[in-house]
């Protein structure tokens, strides 16, 4: 990490079209492309950006690298900038009898670099392994001098993995599907994993409805101090967020608690 580590991150806000990948598609690139044009070296999506949560859809799963991947390598390349979010990959090393895909968080960098975190927690208490398979590893990527590690939506209610991640990590970044009915859950998990972990914490979550749910958005950028820097609700919008590795340091710096974890 570098004290001079600057970033511009674009949140962005955005209904999704239901299993329809091209109409999502249509909707996210000029957005992307407004986000470029702000300024930002990072946009980020929400979780199941081209497809919504549509476990109803035999087709959901494609192929590591297919159309989503390929939707976010064209963005990155064409505006220079990171793009990512995740979308339902089936791993090149799944079993025949056995083709879920995993919520995997894409990451794509403007020279085409690309990473990938699967999501780890699946909601179980929804059914959500029986669609989609677990992840295993957590990961960390160096975006423009910064550390930054992904996460997908239900991973933010397991606070010891971004524990152990925070010694190496500047910003989390979460997206999500979270349903209204649990807004008050995602708004306060966000700031307490911001302040607990003393890094910058970025919550892009859809709106609209999908699957006999409604989103409320409620997306947000938080600082290493739990500060709200960007909000929004309810609309289609962009957040935009300045981040910087010297903010990280002295935070950390003022209030050391985080040698003091056992």
């Amino acid at each position: 990490m570098s004290d001079q580590a600057t970033l511009r991150i674009a949140a962005v806000q955005h209904d999704i079209v239901w299993s329809d990948r091209e109409a999502n598609f249509a909707r996210l690139g000029p957005m992307v492309a407004r986000a470029a044009a702000a300024g930002a070296g990072l946009v980020l999506l929400s979780e199941t950006f081209s497809t919504g949560f549509a476990v109803d859809d035999p087709d959901l799963g494609e192929p590591e690298g297919g159309p989503s991947a390929t939707f976010l390598r064209a963005q990155a390349a064409e505006h220079g900038v990171w793009v990512g979010g995740s979308c339902p990959e089936v791993p090149p090393d799944a079993p025949a009898d056995d083709q879920r895909p995993s919520n995997s968080f894409v990451l794509v960098g403007p020279d085409g670099t690309e990473h990938r975190y699967r999501k780890v927690h699946p909601f179980t208490h929804a059914g959500e392994e029986r669609w989609f398979r677990a992840g295993t590893d957590l990961t960390t990527v160096d975006i423009e001098g910064l550390r930054v590690s992904p996460f997908v939506c239900y991973d933010l209610r397991f606070a010891d993995e971004m524990w152990g991640l925070a010694p190496d990590t500047d910003v989390y970044l979460f997206p999500a599907n979270w349903p209204e009915s649990r807004r008050l859950h995602w708004e306060v998990l966000l700031q307490a994993r911001a302040i607990e972990n003393q890094a910058y914490v970025v919550g892009v979550n859809r709106v609209g409805e999908g699957g006999g749910l409604r989103y409320s958005g409620d997306s947000r950028i938080v600082d290493p101090s739990g500060e709200l820097l960007a909000t929004a609700a309810m609309g289609e919008t962009i957040l935009l967020a300045d981040v910087s590795a010297a903010r990280v340091r002295e935070v950390r710096e003022r209030f050391r608690f985080l040698p003091d974890r056992r």
